[in-house]
């Protein structure tokens, strides 16, 4: 039996047309793959899956207000729909890098369309709040599958040199989905109703199918260096990055990971009004870190752990992975907060989105012209000090300034150019520092990164604004944001370790190299 691209074991003889269309990993077209600008065009299919993934998560936002009335539920349980889909994320993206890049990125990255597509139409049609919860845990299945290979094919697809141009188009195309998110989720809730945020999802799903299927090329990692993405010597064939130290994912380290970070979301629930005994709240803390023990001392003894801790060393991804948490859950908390605090002074889910516009547009200009504007000196780590600077500046704003819609949009605006300025050279100092055979992987644990610091950005302004009602937990929640975005920025400027002349972390063995 062949280590090829397959979900389980060849049946023996002649591999049947259809079962090899769905198991194996399809060459783009001769006369496409050969072009300088193919890569370009792969890039962009990879940016489909970022539109929807962010489209999805700002779209939702603009829905707890209406999941509310309908389902006769109070902020603390309509949170959930939110929670539900990051939590299944956070335990899924890992495991499914790692399955990715032993199976072929293309092909789980096409399934995760597949899979995410058809559990959108299942939301837009979930006759009740528990099932739209449950459906949203199986949309996350195919967005991890799709966000666990999306870094890995940009950075696998584009030349060394276009690397960070190439995560900026990904990011801004993740910018794209989260400034349309917030205007055609008010509008869809406004006029149509909530059920078609979900049902939106379907035709950008179907087209971005056939688009990866013809766009994006096949990946694997040969033994002897030999071999690339559609390389005619071996076709339709991806070969185990790792033979020793296997491609299984073991099971019991994925259900630590689920229960650490669904008992810790679930106490900061309990603390929002979930209407549980607050006593529970210690309960699940204590069982969040005793699960959480025990998932690092597992990945510790383990030949082919999970999360691989020799990345997460001094000098290694941490502080990057850190700081990326923390942008993103400075991004999103506005994307609660605004409609809350604008709800509450009377206007409607339509206004509210797009006053909340200007931050996601903010972060989509920054994503794409910042590698043109910003000076070619700077590095990685400077753009993410500068970034990261700028959205303590917007927050510092927004703490001072009244949270009304004639002033909101300037401080959303400039948090959003930071953030679009910082994530891009985030994302390419850690992916840099990772081997080349764990790319999946590591895109895994980038974006798991992400979906906590999306789902503690959620949390945490709900936990907030409970605590501290009226006006005053505006101001509260902002300051809570501003907190984070300091922790960030300690984290970026932090002293350097070793004698390396590269900016960033020192790579580990097999890590990528290259020019900035």
């Amino acid at each position: 039996m062949t280590s090829g691209s397959h979900l389980s074991p060849l049946p023996p003889g002649p591999i049947p047309r259809g079962w090899d269309l769905l198991t194996q990993e399809r060459p783009r077209p001769d006369r496409l793959r050969n072009r300088p600008w193919a890569w370009r065009l792969a890039v962009a299919t990879v940016c489909f899956g970022a539109f929807m993934g962010q489209l999805d998560a700002s779209i939702v936002t603009l829905t707890y207000q209406s999941l509310g009335h309908q389902f006769h539920a109070g902020p603390a349980a309509v949170e959930w729909v939110s929670l539900a889909y990051l939590l299944a994320l956070v335990a899924l993206l890992v495991p499914a890098g790692r399955f990715s890049d032993a199976h072929g990125r293309k092909l789980m990255y096409l399934y995760g369309f597949a899979v995410f597509t058809a559990a959108s139409a299942a939301c837009g049609l979930a006759p009740g709040l528990a099932a739209l919860v449950a459906f949203r845990v199986v949309q996350a299945l195919g967005a991890a599958l799709m966000q666990a290979n999306s870094v890995a094919l940009v950075t696998t697809s584009a030349p060394p040199g276009r690397m960070r141009s190439a995560l900026g188009m990904q990011a801004a195309g993740q910018a794209v989905g989260l400034a349309l998110g917030p205007t055609v989720g008010g509008a869809l809730v406004a006029t149509i109703g909530w059920r078609w945020v979900f049902l939106v999802n379907v035709p950008v799903g179907v087209f971005a199918l056939l688009a990866g299927h013809f766009l994006l090329p096949r990946t694997r990692q040969r033994s002897g260096g030999a071999g690339g993405p559609d390389d005619p010597g071996n076709p339709g064939r991806t070969s185990h990055p790792n033979r020793t130290g296997g491609s299984g994912v073991d099971g019991y380290s994925v259900l630590l990971l689920a229960a650490a970070s669904t008992a810790a979301l679930l106490a900061l629930s309990v603390g929002s009004g979930l209407g549980l005994p607050l006593w529970t709240a210690a309960v699940l803390f204590a069982a969040a870190v005793w699960s959480g023990r025990a998932f690092v001392q597992r990945q510790s003894g383990l030949a082919a752990p999970l999360l691989d801790l020799r990345l997460l060393r001094p000098g290694g991804i941490a502080p990057g992975l850190f700081s990326g948490l923390c942008g993103y859950l400075v991004l999103f908390g506005p994307l609660v907060l605004v409609p809350v605090e604008l709800g509450r002074r009377g206007d409607s889910a339509l206004f509210a989105g797009l006053v909340l516009t200007a931050l996601p547009l903010g972060f989509a200009l920054a994503a794409t012209l910042s590698e043109r504007l910003l000076p070619s000196s700077w590095d990685d780590r400077v753009r993410s000090a500068v970034g990261i600077s700028g959205c303590v500046a917007a927050l510092a704003l927004m703490a001072v300034l009244p949270a009304t819609a004639a002033v909101l949009p300037l401080p959303l605006g400039l948090l959003g150019l930071s953030l679009g300025v910082f994530t891009p050279a985030n994302n390419t100092l850690v992916m840099r520092a990772i081997p080349q055979s764990a790319a999946g992987t590591g895109g895994g644990m980038v974006n798991m990164g992400r979906s906590v610091g999306t789902a503690l950005g959620v949390a945490a302004v709900t936990l907030t604004l409970h605590l501290v009602p009226g006006p005053d937990g505006t101001r509260a929640a902002v300051l809570v944001l501003l907190g984070f975005a300091l922790l960030a920025l300690a984290s970026c400027v932090r002293p350097r370790r070793g004698r390396g002349r590269g900016p960033g972390p020192a790579p580990v063995p097999g890590a990528r190299s290259g020019p900035t």
